[in-house]
């Protein structure tokens, strides 16, 4: 196991490395120039060579990657043109809203799609596969802001159910005030005691994650139902029901388990594609996460903070990857490392 660790966990490094230098030579090659954010308008020559002495764009191109990586194995993103703070500090303060959103909405869509893939091929062909079909269909063809634009109008808009954008009510960050613990309103409301502050939080949360989770649902749902249709043909399964198991125990704990290989694989590829997906969300329900960060950093040239928030989503993303093969072994016996 701990061979395998080290292979991997090197292998991580390399491909961190690879994005790294990757973004580090678009952001180089580029016709804008960082220079131009830093000083604004009609910079003067000497203002000019000054200010790419102090950024380290006088020195070649390899020399200036070193000193990025070195720094970045430190801890140390640089400073945000845009913000004039340190990256590392900007990414802080958004990613918790980020995870908690993608999260939420992840676990909403396992939680109902692995269900109803399951019952789906259960009943193969039957009237509930038919209609989870056409549901799968029609998630999958929204475009993802239409979704959350049609669920502000009718939950906001017209039945006046839950608020509109944001992450919690203003009024009651001033009334109740709680710790910021884990950065997850819903945890640190929940340590806090503050029902108040819980249940608008809870709010907040509830359109932004129905949106995002729609279309990772749907694959998910017809993943499980795929499998699951695969392995309720086995001998085993076959087997387990000719010797009278119950049909709630043959399907979830005994057909489900020997599914899960592949559905752990679309689980981790849809948490890494919903945090970086999360940005048209987090504009549509005006969500202070990553993804407005990136997008404003990205219009601005503000090149360190679109290497620092790259570096983060691709290497939460890598770990994901890690953790899911690691639960392999764990899900499988029969496998060997």
């Amino acid at each position: 196991m701990l061979v395998y660790l080290a292979r991997r966990t090197a292998a991580l490094i390399a491909i961190v490395l690879g994005v790294m230098a990757l973004v580090f030579l678009l952001s180089r090659t580029l016709p804008s120039s960082p220079v131009e954010m830093m000083l604004g308008a009609k910079p003067t020559a000497q203002q000019i060579a000054q200010a790419r002495v102090e950024l380290g764009l006088d020195r070649p191109l390899v020399e200036q990657f070193a000193r990025f990586a070195l720094r970045a194995a430190q801890g140390d993103l640089g400073i945000s043109l845009r913000t004039g703070q340190p990256v590392v500090t900007e990414i802080l303060s958004r990613f918790a809203a980020t995870a908690e959103l993608v999260t939420l909405a992840l676990l909403l869509a396992v939680l109902v799609g692995v269900p109803m893939g399951v019952w789906a091929a259960a009943r193969r062909g039957r009237a509930f596969d038919q209609a989870s079909r056409a549901v799968s269909v029609s998630l999958v063809a929204v475009p993802v802001f239409f979704l959350g634009i049609l669920l502000q109008l009718v939950l906001y808009g017209q039945l006046q159910w839950l608020p509109l954008q944001g992450r919690i009510d203003s009024d009651l960050m001033l009334d109740h005030p709680f710790a910021s613990v884990t950065g997850f309103y819903l945890l640190d409301t929940l340590l806090a005691g503050d029902l108040a502050a819980l249940r608008s939080a809870a709010s907040h949360l509830l359109m932004p994650v129905i949106t995002l989770a729609a279309a990772s649902l749907a694959i998910i749902m017809r993943t499980a139902r795929n499998v699951m249709a695969e392995v309720l043909q086995t001998d085993h399964v076959r087997t387990a029901r000719a010797y009278g198991m119950r049909p709630g125990r043959l399907l979830f704990g005994f057909a489900l388990r020997a599914a899960m290989l592949p559905l752990l694989t679309v689980i981790g590829l849809t948490y890494g594609f919903m945090l970086g997906g999360s940005v048209i969300v987090e504009y549509v329900f005006d969500w202070p996460g990553i993804g407005g960060y990136i997008v404003e950093s990205v219009v601005t040239n503000d090149f360190p903070a679109v290497i620092g928030v790259t570096l983060l989503v691709s290497s939460v993303y890598l770990l994901i990857n890690l953790v899911i093969d690691l639960l392999y072994f764990a899900m499988d016996p029969r496998l060997s490392l």
